[in-house]
């Protein structure tokens, strides 16, 4: 740190996705400070072919933010976020998606919230930016729009992510305090991290101003899209699921298995009011379905590719 200053870095786990990340990498150049903090960048490229490289390469040695880049050759999230923190530099780290691109003032205002709410870390909000108009029943059913609250609100596990966010670097600190990453390649391991760790007495909040946007492309507009996503959650929350006790697995099971039998029974006459309602009582459907084939060791995560 410079002048007593406090650094944040802001992490970026990428693969194969070289044009948003340019976009995503642009718009960092410029984030407003007002001169409380100094910022800096990784890049974790989770290709083993490199394919960030060059694009990192044209901008890294452009001033005034320094951005170093870093391979994980084997894809698995977790270890690109680890090894994004185990080579940050600073006091805070920040995360943002490769696809999601932030307002200019979006640093700033995670780090205010920081210390105004003297908390351990902050999330914004992450909002849809689409590259096509999208089908009315996604709009309707609000399929894509995520829980939002009040700046300052103290968030349950179940509402946290690494999509966008700051935290201070000390919680990693803590022995062993990683991104798990038995559950890098199904997901759910930024969810598990903010789980633990506010069990342990860390607090997060939420600031509504910090937004990110997150490019939609037009192949992401389609039913199977997000009925494939359905099961590939399902399915990770099947995964966390073994490591909880029996009572807990068998309330799991019965639930998935009630919610299953609701839904599949409802789904036909949930069309009479509408293709957004129906979709989005599918996708929950769909959701419980991962989770028994999960459960079952019916198929595979490579079977839910959604991509």
């Amino acid at each position: 740190m410079t002048a007593n200053k406090d650094h944040i870095c802001v992490c970026i786990c990428t693969y194969k996705r070289p044009e948003l990340l340019n976009k995503l990498l642009k718009k960092l150049q410029n984030q407003i400070t007002e001169g409380l903090f100094l910022y800096s960048i990784v890049v974790v490229d989770n290709d083993s072919a490199q394919s960030a490289r060059s694009t990192v390469d044209v901008l890294k040695n452009r001033p005034p933010i320094d951005i170093d880049y870093y391979v994980e050759p084997e894809q698995n999230i977790a270890l690109a976020r680890n090894k994004a923190v185990e080579n940050a530099k600073g006091n805070f780290i920040a995360f943002i998606d490769d696809d999601e691109v932030p307002t200019d003032c979006w640093l700033l205002d995670l780090y205010k919230a920081c210390n105004k709410c003297k908390a351990d870390g902050v999330l914004g909000p992450v909002k849809p930016y689409f590259e096509k108009e999208p089908p009315q029943w996604i709009i309707r059913g609000k399929i894509l729009e995520r829980p939002s609250f009040s700046t300052g609100t103290i968030l349950h596990w179940k509402d946290t992510r690494t999509g966008n966010v700051l935290l201070k670097k000390y919680i990693f600190d803590e022995n062993n305090n990683i991104f798990d990453p038995l559950l890098g390649k199904c997901g759910g391991e930024d969810k598990e991290f903010f789980k633990k760790n506010i069990k342990k007495g860390y607090v997060f909040v939420w600031c509504d101003e910090a937004a990110a946007y997150e490019f939609v492309p037009q192949k992401r507009l389609k039913r199977s899209y997000f009925l494939k996503r359905a099961l590939l959650r399902g399915r990770a929350s099947c995964i966390r699921l073994k490591r909880k006790n029996f009572l807990s697995r068998t309330y799991f099971i019965i639930k998935a298995i009630s919610a299953i039998l609701v839904y599949t029974l409802l789904l036909p006459f949930l069309l009479f009011f509408g293709q957004h309602v129906f979709m989005k009582y599918f996708i929950k459907d769909c959701h419980h379905i991962g989770s028994i084939l999960g459960f079952l060791r019916i198929g595979s995560i490579a079977s839910y590719d959604i991509e």
